[in-house]
């Protein structure tokens, strides 16, 4: 009877290390409701905002005060597609002096997806960081940012860092598995999420002079240049979208899986707004279309709106930790009040619960096991 316990020690001790994360993952886009339990309920929240919207996911917030004018789902976790290099770019662009010279290896392109968006960076060629840079942000180059992730240490530093930088920023609904936003399982954001990257970054004069340039120069070998256009359609007017007047940028994406996805900001008469646009399902300039659709109702009706949430603030720079309420945990898990398509809390709790039944059930079997073996040789 001592001999036959289900569990040793060892898998006693695998469940827990197995339990451990699961346990401390879940609370982190499941039970918190970052920027107000109203951003975790379905659908529309807001009145009087534009219609025919398509977007799955989408959100208007006043750049400066912080507050979430309207939303869509706003902590609805989906495919980020290149909005998120602002995350990358606002976790390396300190870094390195835009001044700085670097000369690319094959190495540096060896783990490029296929398929990517490239600016056309070649081994062998010297470039400056500010070049690279503007590789990242007008061409959405995977090359450019693989470039800078090696120049900072590496593929899985500059992930990890990036992850640590959306905690810190408190983007709870993020997973990063690549710098560089292309298809990845498992890659995630939500468009509450990507407007505080966008937020937190335009805060760098340099994100915000990078975003906001239209054309560059770029090295082609020798003294040869071939110059690049941003890909923002409404800050170049291309391909029929006509440009948003005083919109500062930000970042666009797209891949076959994420489909679009935008945020864009905009200043006028002293105010800023940020809006970002995911996943619409009409229309290959829809999101651009939309976007400008609710930077037009922010800066009127907007104006008078009453807030519906706020972009919380940076831990490290004094922002308050979001922590969960019984309210906040029922609307993330499925509860009235929660994001249509957005993960249940209640199902990963409910895993995590199991995982943690069975290392108790493990326990157990060990302590009668020796209780068993105590009995047998006293």
């Amino acid at each position: 009877m001592h001999g036959s316990s289900p569990l040793s020690r060892r898998a006693v001790l695998g469940l827990a290390a197995a339990a451990s994360p699961l346990v401390a993952a879940t609370p982190a886009h499941a039970a918190t409701v970052v920027g107000g339990a109203r951003l975790a309920r379905p659908g529309v929240q807001g009145t009087g905002l534009p219609k025919k919207l398509t977007a799955a996911a989408w959100l208007v917030a006043d750049g400066d005060t912080g507050e979430v004018l309207a939303s869509c789902n706003a902590h609805k976790r989906l495919a980020p597609a290149s909005t998120l290099k602002m995350l990358f770019a606002d976790t390396v662009l300190k870094k390195f002096d835009r001044s700085e010279r670097y000369k690319v290896t094959d190495a540096d392109l060896a783990d490029v997806p296929s398929g990517s968006s490239l600016v056309g960076i070649k081994p062998g060629i010297t470039y400056t960081v500010e070049q690279l840079w503007q590789g990242v942000f007008l061409r959405s180059g995977n090359d450019a940012v693989h470039v800078l992730s090696h120049m900072n240490g590496g593929i899985a530093k500059t992930v990890a860092e990036m992850q640590a930088r959306a905690q810190d920023l408190q983007a709870l609904d993020t997973h990063v598995v690549s710098p560089d936003g292309f298809d990845h399982k498992g890659q995630l954001s939500s468009a509450y999420d990507l407007t505080l990257f966008a937020r937190h970054g335009l805060k760098n004069a340099d994100f915000r002079g990078y975003c906001h340039t239209r054309t560059a120069n770029f090295p082609a070998g020798g003294k040869k240049t071939f110059q690049i256009q941003n890909t923002d359609r409404l800050l170049t007017g291309a391909w029929g979208v006509k440009t948003y007047d005083g919109l500062i940028g930000v970042k666009n994406g797209y891949t076959s899986h994420a489909g679009n996805t935008f945020t864009g900001a905009a200043t006028r008469d002293g105010r800023t707004l940020l809006v970002t646009v995911m996943h619409p399902t009409s229309g290959y300039n829809a999101v651009y279309e939309e976007t400008a659709a609710l930077l037009d109702w922010g800066f009127g009706k907007g104006s008078s709106a009453v807030a519906v949430g706020s972009l919380v603030e940076p831990l490290s720079e004094g922002g308050a930790r979001a922590t969960p309420s019984r309210k906040a945990v029922r609307a993330a898990a499925g509860a009235p009040g929660a994001g249509a398509g957005s993960p249940s809390g209640w199902r990963l709790l409910e895993g995590a619960g199991g995982t943690v039944a069975l290392l108790a059930g493990g326990v157990w079997a060990l302590r009668r096991r020796r209780k068993d073996q105590g009995e047998h040789t006293g």
